[in-house]
């Protein structure tokens, strides 16, 4: 398992922007854009991993896991 894994990845719509944003919550925020859902969630995972390995590069600790914690339940 990639430890980008353990984070919560998050593509929605954005009238606004009239296009999909993507972004990590606890580690990027709107980072990504594009037509294309699966594009756009793609490059966040791609996104994601880059900063992970940037992180652990500069010797910086990871913040906490946001995956795991029933943030769906949460928000219905």
């Amino acid at each position: 398992m990639k430890e980008s894994a353990r984070y919560i990845k998050i593509v929605e719509w954005s009238d606004e922007d009239e296009s999909f944003v993507g972004q990590c919550p606890g580690i990027i925020g709107p980072c990504c854009h594009g037509p294309d859902e699966a594009q756009v969630y793609a490059e966040l995972c791609n996104i994601v991993d880059e900063w992970i390995e940037h992180m652990k590069q500069e010797g910086k600790p990871l913040p906490p896991p946001t995956a795991g914690r029933n943030v769906a339940e949460k928000i219905t």
